[in-house]
Order: structure tokens, then sequence, then C-alpha cells
């Protein structure tokens, strides 16, 4: 009779993407929400999810690998894999991704910025910290979350480590003009929780547990 080796503990395996999210509305009713990533398990890459007034949830990647990575862990109707580039430069943000045109004026960093640059950076992208501040975001910024359930039964944390809001937006869609920014609201539903209501650009890192 052959024994038995014991079983070993399976780790699940952390993946960070260390980047900025953008987010804003605009008077047509669409809510955008801008990801780059310098750093990824994907090398540097960025990706927009679109909300658009009635209710239809896009995503535009870069590739098939990012397309199913991002799929599989939010909820979209439809998904566009196409050349997305997100250019930062101080002040400022432009994105050019299938039909999407937006160009983003940044502006100084206000009081949340400030308290989030008071936190040691390796606290505050650890997960665990994510964890305890959750209930405090949920509080100040309602539907903002930094720890939940993604799709394909994985753990996500955002660790946010600077906020700016933005200033100006000025954005096209296939062809058409979406009006100047305005809100995002009624909040975006890709995943467990949505972005700040004003439009704004964190700076953070993801860590997505698969």
């Amino acid at each position: 009779m052959i024994p038995r080796r014991p079983l070993r503990p399976v780790t699940a395996m952390r993946w960070r993407f260390d980047g900025e999210i953008a987010a804003f509305g605009t008077t047509s009713g669409h809510r955008i929400v801008v990801g780059r990533w310098p750093t990824s398990p994907f090398g540097p890459i960025s990706d927009v999810m679109i909300e658009t007034p009635d209710g239809t949830r896009l995503l535009i990647a870069p590739s098939d690998d990012v397309a199913r990575f991002v799929a599989s862990t939010y909820r979209f109707d439809s998904v566009e894999v196409t050349p997305v580039e997100v250019v930062r430069r101080p002040g400022r943000v432009t994105v050019e991704a299938g039909t999407l045109r937006a160009d983003l004026i940044v502006g100084s960093r206000g009081w949340l910025g400030l308290l989030l640059r008071t936190v040691p950076r390796p606290v505050a992208t650890a997960p665990a910290w994510a964890a305890l501040v959750d209930p405090f975001v949920q509080a100040v910024l309602p539907g903002v979350r930094t720890r939940g359930s993604a799709g394909a039964g994985r753990r996500e944390w955002y660790g946010a480590w600077d906020h700016h809001p933005l200033v100006t937006v000025s954005a096209c869609w296939q062809g058409a003009d979406l009006g100047t920014m305005a809100e995002v609201h009624p909040p975006v539903r890709f995943g467990f929780g949505s972005t700040p209501r004003r439009p704004s650009i964190v700076r953070l890192t993801t860590t997505v547990q698969l």
C-alpha cells in the first residue's frame, strides 16, 4: 500500500497593479473610468470602462489577455479589444481608446490627497490597510469601497495614496461630443464599488487575489 502524502496548503496568488484611475461623468450621461497601469502582470497597460446613459457597460482593453482578465473580474455588456493610449503629463491626461478621445485637466491636490499622503506608501497599499479603512471610506465617499469580492471568486483591495480633482474634461466618443464634465452619477456598476462622485484621479495599488 502506497502511503499518502499530506496535502500541501494552497497559497492564493496575488497580482498587483500600480498606477492611476481617473473617473468622470459628462453632461451627455456617459460615465468613464480610465485606468493607467505602468506596473502590472501584463506590463505597462491602460484600459477604459464606459457606462452609457442607458446603462450599457463597455470595456476597452489593449489585448485579448487583458480583456479576458478584466472581463472576468468586473461586469460588462460588451468588450472591445483595440489599442489604448493614456498619456500622463504634469496637470494633464490624454486618452485615445478606440473611438474615445478625452483630454483631462488635473487640479491641485485637495484635502483628501493631503490626507492620503500622510500614510506611508507601504502601509497605504497593503490589503490589510485597505480592509481596515473600508468602513471609513464608505462614510466619507458614499459608494466607494476599498475591498470587496470581484468576479471569478476573486478578492480585491484598493490602496490609494494620492488624489487630485479633475478641473475640466473634453471628450468625444464615436464621433459625438460628450459635453462638459459632470459628476459620476449614477454610480458606475462595473464591480463591487463605484468611484468618487466628484471627477478625480487617484493614484493607487490594486491587489487582486486569484
